[in-house]
């Protein structure tokens, strides 16, 4: 899908392209792939690095185009990862200026609906990446509190009973947890990189700065209070799992003892040798007894010993 904004108290869609405006293009079609590489003359090494899944965030320029890919949350269809982070490239030179994502997200629409209600006026292609990197770490907070949600609604289910299936829901969790972090460390190096540019050092607003290297740290130390959380839970409720078998094992284990007890006086007292109670009438009744005072004695030194 490609479209058109110009900056004009905010972002306002347009019908073609116009100098300086910003093309957005989400899921590009081979049409939009054609428009542009042959159009706009885009460095083909640019789009493919863009379409890689795991193309890590940073800063390069060829053929005096600019290419700056950080990485941006999305919510999942996948049920087994139902929150992960893509790539998304900003590439400009002179008054073009295009964001390309193979992927469906909420960052670039929130972000224009946001523009236009604070009339925000983008200054350059540098200051539309620090926008970007505001509002993708905004948005990495959005997450993690449906995130922190998923984890406390798979803890009320662990308390009810211990089952593969919520299990399974935290290592996912945890999985999610996993790429935004890495993807929230490579985006707070880009940041520092775009920040440190001495040809644009002096011409960026301090406030966005300001603004952008706040909402990273605070995104940053959500999503590692949330994994050192999960992570803390699941080896408690391993331990929990661990004791559980362990008890179940020695309660198993008394219950064969206790039944070995009569199983071993039958045996000998089954022997076709001479053993005092043959000719006796009530012979199965002494053996039946002993072994019961035997087995009780038993159960009471395990009770003794809270084995049962």
């Amino acid at each position: 899908m490609k479209a058109f904004y110009t900056n004009d108290n905010g972002l306002l869609e347009v019908s073609k392209w116009t100098p300086n405006c910003w093309i957005n293009i989400e899921n590009p079609s081979e049409a939009e792939k054609k428009y542009l590489l042959e159009e706009l003359q885009i460095p083909e090494a640019f789009y493919n690095d863009i379409e890689d899944i795991d193309e890590r965030p940073r800063i390069e320029i060829e053929d005096g185009w600019t290419l700056i890919i950080m990485r941006v949350p999305i919510k999942s269809n996948d049920i087994k990862l139902p929150f992960q982070t893509i790539p998304l490239g900003v590439i400009f030179r002179g008054d073009i200026c295009v964001t390309i994502t193979f992927y469906k997200t909420e960052i670039i629409h929130d972000f224009m609906l946001y523009s236009r209600r604070k009339n925000i006026q983008v200054k350059d292609n540098f200051d539309w990446v620090l926008r970007l990197l505001l509002s993708s770490s905004v948005w990495y907070l959005k997450y993690l509190k449906q995130i922190n949600q998923k984890i406390r609604l798979a803890e009320d289910n662990l308390e009810k009973s211990i089952k593969n299936e919520e299990l399974q829901a935290l290592l996912q969790i945890e999985k999610c947890l996993v790429f935004f972090i890495t993807s929230l460390k490579a985006n707070d190096v880009l940041f520092h990189r775009v920040k440190n540019l001495r040809a644009h050092k002096t011409s960026y607003d301090p406030d966005l700065l300001e603004d952008v290297e706040i909402e990273l740290s605070q995104a940053q130390d959500t999503a590692n209070i949330y994994s050192n959380i999960l992570t803390g839970m699941m080896d408690a409720y391993a331990s929990v799992i661990s004791n559980n078998m362990n008890d179940i094992m020695k309660q198993m284990t008394s219950i064969s003892i206790i039944l070995v007890i009569p199983t071993l006086i039958a045996s000998v007292y089954g022997m076709n040798v001479p053993n005092g109670l043959e000719e006796s009438k009530y012979g199965i009744w002494i053996i039946l007894f002993i072994s019961f005072l035997l087995s009780a004695f038993g159960v009471y030194m395990f009770k003794r010993k809270r084995w049962f």
